[in-house]
């Protein structure tokens, strides 16, 4: 049995995915997951096409320091954008495995979503490179665990009518029941 550093909340309802010890850059594959969770399955693997082909980018948020700019980023709301191929083709091979595995479990593939994506660093591989002087210094790898889930998309609450409002079923905000003094008010 794998073990995943999460639990679904539903096991019937989720197929799971998961690769460990990847060779692929750590840094870079947090962001491809960071801006998959919680897409629709088929708007992923959409996403993931797109990239491949230098279309769309994936926006590197959390190690960017030295990430180029691209017009495509525009799309997040940021500057800068790269397109790891190694990456997203990783996600690419375990969205398959996932698809596969709704499937076996009878799930049905357009209904689903990516309700977890987690990417942590795994043990780094160390070799050496020779320096000047006699020297050796270190020439590491820094691979990663992967693991994905699958889960079925709830069924999407319709908007109140005027008249559940009316009749008080619903609550309305604070800004329309106290007004300009809604920040002021603390329920005790």
């Amino acid at each position: 049995m794998v073990k995943y550093c999460a639990a679904p909340k539903d096991a019937t309802n989720t197929a799971k995915a998961k690769g460990s010890d990847m060779r692929v850059h750590f840094k870079n594959t947090w962001q491809v997951g960071n801006v998959l969770r919680g897409m629709p399955f088929v708007k992923a693997q959409k996403y993931l096409e797109d990239v491949m082909e230098h279309k769309r980018c994936i926006p590197y948020i959390r190690f960017s320091h030295a990430a180029g700019r691209t017009p495509q980023a525009k799309e997040f709301g940021l500057t800068q954008g790269r397109w790891p191929r190694k990456s997203v083709e990783l996600f690419q091979n375990l969205l398959k495995n996932a698809e596969s595995n709704a499937d076996q479990k009878g799930l049905e593939v357009k209904d689903l979503k990516l309700s977890h994506v987690a990417v942590q660093r795994a043990q780094k591989i160390r070799r050496r490179t020779y320096r000047a002087h006699g020297r050796i210094g270190a020439y590491m790898a820094s691979p990663c665990h992967v693991e994905l889930f699958l889960t079925k998309r709830d069924a999407t609450v319709p908007k109140p009518t005027a008249q559940a409002l009316r009749q008080g079923r619903v609550k309305p905000p604070a800004h329309k029941r106290f007004g300009d003094r809604a920040h002021r008010c603390t329920y005790k």
